[in-house]
């Protein structure tokens, strides 16, 4: 079976790290804006809704993951909180230091995290799941740097719930969304990708059960704008070897957390 060719300045749905990662670097410096408009200035709103879920506390360390040129960061240092901004896109990260010289940006690749194992209160990630190769062994990844009884929420794209809003929200993916990114994007080839990979991508349901799979427990999900985003919200269980006590305070501080 043949790939149809890809151009240079997008990724296929294959999703090779290395096109991934280029392609990101293509448009990272209107990446913000364009979102902004493409989102019709929903972005924010999923950003200020994701700082809710993971329900951090005075103290955490946050690890944010596919966190671009940082403004996904942003709302955690708002809050007063210890936030790692990593990417695996130089291009994004670049930026983000121009815009952010403040914040500690990283260059990480998912699936191989540069940081110590338990070393993170909570893990987030937002719209970069779905352009990950292997996203159960990213999960699991995550689980990896998290400390027993740690959160991680995923924020990404999702399918909406109602029927005919489902309908026009295909059509706004694959009709309207080119031309407008074609206006306002540095790479709008990009955007082609993003309205594939939405498309493929699975619903809320199917996303949880790899959550599970990838060895993370109480997972849930909540739908922002009609399912047309979806957050995931799970805990790493507690180490079987802890004692008693650890446990039961692992499980008061997931409560106080909230749910997403």
């Amino acid at each position: 079976m043949t790939t149809a060719p890809v151009s240079p300045t997008r990724a296929s749905l294959e999703k090779q790290p290395h096109e991934v990662a280029s392609m990101f670097d293509t448009v990272a410096s209107r990446y913000d804006l364009t979102n902004d408009i493409l989102s019709l200035g929903q972005d924010r709103f999923w950003r200020s809704a994701v700082t809710r879920a993971v329900g951090a506390r005075p103290g955490d360390r946050v690890l944010d993951i596919a966190a671009g040129t940082g403004t996904s960061s942003e709302p955690f240092v708002a809050d007063g909180l210890e936030v790692v901004p990593a990417d695996f896109s130089l291009g994004m990260l670049r930026v983000g230091k121009k815009r952010r010289p403040d914040l500690g940006f990283t260059a990480a690749d998912a699936m191989r995290l540069p940081f110590e194992d338990e070393s993170f209160d909570a893990v987030t990630m937002s719209f970069g799941l779905r352009n990950v190769v292997d996203v159960t062994g990213a999960l699991a990844e995550f689980a990896r740097v998290t400390k027993p009884g740690g959160r991680l929420l995923i924020c990404e794209f999702s399918h909406p719930t109602n029927g005919p809003f489902r309908r026009v929200y295909t059509e706004y993916l694959m009709q309207a969304l080119p031309p407008v990114a074609r206006a306002v994007s540095s790479n709008p080839e990009s955007y082609v990708y993003l309205a594939e990979s939405i498309q493929s991508w699975p619903a809320q349901r199917e996303l949880a059960e790899q959550i599970k799979t990838a060895g993370w427990a109480d997972v849930e999900w909540r739908n922002l704008t009609g399912g047309i985003v979806a957050l995931h919200r799970a805990v790493k269980p507690a180490a079987k070897n802890a004692p008693k006590n650890q446990q039961s305070k692992n499980q008061q501080a997931k409560k106080k957390g909230g749910a997403a």
